[in-house]
């Protein structure tokens, strides 16, 4: 309850568009490669800036 209003942290932030982009990524696999090879390295981008933070 308490921590209803809290803002997310950066990192939580960009934790959770990667774990979008890796379930995008991994529904275009089966359907169109050149999408899903653009979705998997958007989400190493986001990857690479997640472990630059840490």
């Amino acid at each position: 309850m308490f921590g209803l209003f809290k803002k997310k942290s950066e990192l939580e932030v960009l934790q959770s568009k990667y774990d979008a982009l890796m379930k995008e990524w991994h529904r275009l696999s089966k359907i169109n490669r050149s999408e899903s090879d653009k979705k998997y390295a958007e989400a190493q981008a986001i990857m690479d800036k997640i472990e630059s933070l840490q």
